[in-house]
């Protein structure tokens, strides 16, 4: 029987508002301590023994290799008759930016292996110049995520401007001529207090081959220091646009300036408030025909459509163009409006019920053209058209078993076609998806979606118990949609069942959804989670024995919350990068950014809801916890690792269950951060994942049949 690790425990506590929050394990919040790093080896030394003993993870790992070949593919973006796009092709670590000119020659452009062969360079974002001729890129290093910002010219590839550090999280807004470019960068860390130095941003104008040094700052100073800031400017250089956001708070403020006339000068633009102090959030995009679309969900939970003059921004002034559908969230559209067309068409992306529908409008109007034909019932989105107008647009689309491609409509014909597929060939056994719906505590509908082998009935008529995954991440308004996923297919081919649950805090329908579940309001996800384990195992699907529950980031609170509210519903945990001390998660990370999301200490009321739930604080001794798995990585600089270290630490001592039955496990990674890595990364993460879930939950790994997919829009 395996001995847990002794972890260094005090007495340590925090005094909030009259209570007394014990912290028994905050030693194990200073990564350095030596007291920390040698109960941290211990628990790697521990995870190995119990890895030996995975005997499908090897399989697993054979086959994620195997489904992450099918490579991936990006959506275009036009420059003229330039165009970029990314690709990975089946034996490549990371994607590759590429271009091709009108010679219709491709040439690599950023390549993130070839600047770091060990795979820990991420490529993050790009945006090209309003003429193709520079691209502004964003790289970091080690797991990072600490974008740093360069430039280089496309003919010759040649970097001409740059490194430019502290840019994470930066759009880049080129002015016509590519000479000068509006981005986002912190202030330096000796400029703002101590541990602050992951905030405090700014709106600066860049001017190429400048020292940033003679940035001039647009904006953001004496505002909120967790503001996140968006900045744009129209295609013909008139407009320019700005956005902020308080952290991940569902609403922000809009301005406006002309950078047109006589005494217009883009270091100095005249600001015009659009929308600023409403409780909701907007975005403004100005049209090759002049006019300002403006999609918002003001009055509008689930978003519409508006339209205006720019020179008269403000909301009174806003006419509907597509007003609010009561069943489907409007997620992004795109103008075609080329001479060639007889009739300009508005393309509008919607999810219903988390499954992507694409529609075509008039243009003028908003009025119904038709419905583009999808190959299946999945996810569409980053719509994109010629900037200089056309007939054409591009945009992605996957599902549970159609890797990304990208599809291309025709506005002149209205056909729909594959423009590019995922490069790498694969063969895929038969699946069933299915959609369904129950209810949760309160009597909420909820949909989930269950992805099964096809042969999911017995020679008897009746379903057979199989070894479940239920995973849910319920915040931030994030939809989980259809998607192809190596670890997804993987588990259910080798003979188990992958329910994925829309809980309340995401997106699917619209940000009323979000909102019952953030804030005050949270339980209600934990709720709608529990439920959807509840319908699992009573319609035949699965146990309590057999039923494991996965999430990562809040998606890790999630299942945090779940394993200590209902420890005796799940078998299994899959807990990465998780947030589980809900009472310090402020003093953390990016965790000070969430607090309109969670709520935080600082009220007492809200310190209530934070306790009320913060799994860490609701481990209990001699309670039979399910076996976890933690999953965290060192470069992660969004959620701190301390919160998985503490929560290993105090299950450990807590748990009734047998060790070596219901094993606590750490799983520390270094050189990778929260989101990107490299494919080997990922495969290596998730055959630990999925062989700690199949020896906990007894699967077999026998086959689930041939090659095909049998998809179900709505069932039971």
């Amino acid at each position: 029987m395996s001995i847990y690790p002794t972890a260094p425990r005090g007495d340590d506590s925090d005094v909030l508002h009259g209570i007394t929050v014990p912290d028994p394990f905050r030693t194990l919040e200073d990564e350095a301590d030596p007291s920390t790093q040698a109960w941290s080896k211990a628990q790697s030394v521990l995870l190995d023994e119990h890895r030996a003993r995975w005997g499908l993870r090897e399989r697993f790992r054979f086959r994620l290799g195997e489904l992450l070949r099918a490579g991936s593919v990006g959506t275009p973006v036009w420059r003229g008759e330039r165009r970029f796009h990314t690709r990975r092709a089946p034996d490549q670590e990371h994607a590759v930016l590429l271009t091709t000119g009108a010679d219709d020659v491709e040439r690599v452009l950023v390549d993130p292996v070839a600047l770091d062969p060990t795979g820990a360079t991420t490529l993050d974002t790009w945006q090209p110049s309003k003429e193709g001729h520079l691209l502004a890129y964003q790289m970091s290093e080690g797991g990072t995520e600490e974008s740093v910002l360069r430039v280089l010219e496309v003919d010759s590839g040649e970097v001409v401007d740059g490194p430019i550090d502290r840019a994470r999280y930066s759009p880049v807004a080129w002015l016509p001529g590519g000479e000068a470019f509006y981005y986002v960068r912190r202030l330096p860390a000796d400029a703002v207090p101590a541990g602050e130095d992951q905030f405090h941003r700014r709106i600066y104008l860049h001017r190429l081959g400048t020292d940033t040094a003679s940035d001039v700052e647009i904006f953001g100073d004496g505002m909120e220091k967790t503001n996140y800031y968006g900045v744009s400017v129209s295609r013909d250089g008139r407009w320019l646009v700005v956005s902020a956001a308080q952290g991940t708070a569902p609403r922000n403020d809009v301005w406006i300036a002309d950078l047109a006339g006589d005494d217009a000068d883009p270091a100095a633009p005249r600001l015009r408030p659009v929308i600023v102090g409403t409780d909701a959030k907007s975005g403004l995009h100005v049209g090759r025909d002049g006019r300002l679309y403006v999609w918002t969900d003001l009055d509008a939970p689930r978003g519409r459509l508006a339209v205006t003059d720019p020179t008269t921004p403000e909301p009174e002034h806003w006419r509907d163009l597509l007003p609010e559908d009561p069943d489907a969230v409007l997620e992004d559209f795109a103008l075609l409006d080329g001479d060639e067309l007889d009739q300009p068409v508005l393309l509008v992306a919607r999810t219903r019920h988390a499954v992507t529908e694409v529609t075509a409008h008039d243009l003028g109007t908003g009025r119904p053209l038709h419905t583009l034909e999808l190959p299946g019932i999945g996810s569409a989105g980053g719509l994109s058209e010629r900037p200089e107008g056309g007939h054409e647009a591009w945009f992605g689309y996957t599902d549970h078993t159609v890797p990304a491609r990208v599809l291309h409509y025709d506005a002149r014909t209205r056909a729909v076609t594959t423009w590019a597929d995922a490069p790498g060939e694969i063969e895929l056994r038969a699946v069933t998806s299915q959609q369904v719906t129950y209810r949760s505590k309160d009597g909420t509908e909820v949909r989930m979606v269950i992805v099964s082998p096809a042969s999911s009935q017995d020679e008897g008529g009746g379903r057979p118990v199989r070894p479940a995954v239920l995973y849910g991440y319920g915040g931030f308004n994030i939809a989980l949609t259809p998607a192809y996923s190596a670890s997804i297919l993987a588990w259910v081919e080798a003979g188990g069942v992958w329910a994925v649950a829309n809980l309340r805090g995401g997106s699917e329908e619209g940000e009323e959804w979000h909102r019952a579940g953030m804030r005050a309001n949270k339980q209600n996800v934990f709720d709608d989670f529990h439920a959807a384990a509840e319908y699992l195992v009573a319609q035949g699907w699965t146990t309590p024995e057999q039923l494991a529950i996965s999430g990562g980031s809040n998606g890790g609170l999630l299942v945090g919350a779940a394993l200590t509210q209902r420890p005796e519903l799940y078998r299994a945990v899959v807990c990465s990068a998780p947030l589980l001390d809900m009472v310090r998660y402020e003093k953390f990370g990016l965790g000070a950014t969430w607090n309109d999301e969670y709520g935080t200490t600082a009220d007492p009321e809200e310190l209530g809801w934070l306790l009320g739930y913060s799994p860490y604080h609701h481990v209990h001794e001699g309670t039979v916890y399910p076996s976890v798995l933690f999953t965290v990585f060192d470069g992660d600089t969004r959620v701190d690792t301390m919160h998985a270290r503490k929560m290993a630490a105090a299950l450990q001592a807590a748990t009734a269950g047998d060790p070596a039955e219901r094993p606590i496990l750490l799983r520390a990674e270094g050189n990778v951060g929260h989101g990107a890595r490299a494919v080997s990364r990922t495969v290596d993460l998730s055959a630990d994942q999925l062989g700690f879930l199949a020896a906990q939950l007894g699967l077999s790994g026998a086959p689930s049949g041939g090659a095909g997919v049998q998809p179900d829009r709505e069932a039971g």
